[in-house]
């Protein structure tokens, strides 16, 4: 399944770079379902499931160009970060709550609104801002769960911020669905992986040489 999912979304991206918009059609819908199937095979959460499920949705919405679309869109991406927030809380633990302290966080979300806020569209301005509240307090609790979960909660907000720019119409890097699909492709990889790694059942000490010999008859 795992194989599955690595083979769509290099399929997605080679028809990005290509600007084959018709493979990209085909293959975004499928990462998502395929992710959150492996995902649930190796016993994931369901919050876990449930999150990706979300991301699979607004991939769907996010096909279409259109205003209702991208709210309903983002609408399901906010979904699927909580629940990637109550699942960071209830089994994160604050010795490695963040890869940077949360005032940073804080302050990128700040900024980042603050710059967009203007060139954003006016109906989508507090939807934005709300957004990326959620997002960024998914990235600070997704570290609770160790490196590569803190990875993937940056990376998404690295993917989010390359939407949120092309929205505000600022310049965009060449290709910029790639770059978009690439960091959040890698985002939501680590952050199923990272916690299914993280909450995977350790093995109990084994007996030691001596406590074998001495149950022996």
């Amino acid at each position: 399944m795992l194989a599955c999912f690595a083979a769509a979304g290099l399929t997605d991206l080679i028809s990005l770079a290509a600007g084959f918009d018709g493979g990209h059609v085909v293959t975004k819908p499928l990462l998502m379902p395929l992710l959150a199937a492996w995902a649930a095979l190796r016993g994931a959460p369901r919050l876990l499931v449930t999150a990706l499920l979300c991301g699979w949705g607004g991939d769907v919405l996010l096909l279409s160009d259109t205003g209702p679309a991208f709210l309903a869109g983002m609408a399901c991406f906010a979904a699927g970060h909580v629940c990637y927030i109550a699942l960071f809380r209830r089994h994160g633990t604050p010795r490695t709550r963040a890869l940077l302290p949360a005032p940073a966080y804080a302050l990128s979300l700040a900024t980042m609104v603050a710059l967009l806020w203007p060139d954003l569209p006016t109906d989508l301005r507090v939807p934005v801002a709300g957004y990326s509240t959620l997002l960024v307090a998914m990235a600070y609790t997704a570290a609770g769960l160790g490196l590569a979960t803190g990875l993937g909660g940056v990376l998404f907000v690295l993917s989010d911020t390359l939407i949120a720019t092309g929205v505000a119409d600022w310049p965009q890097l060449p290709r910029p669905d790639f770059w978009i699909m690439l960091t959040y492709l890698a985002a939501q990889f680590l952050l199923a992986g990272g916690t299914r790694r993280a909450l995977e059942p350790r093995p109990g000490p084994m007996a030691t040489h001596g406590e074998k010999r001495s149950t022996a008859p």
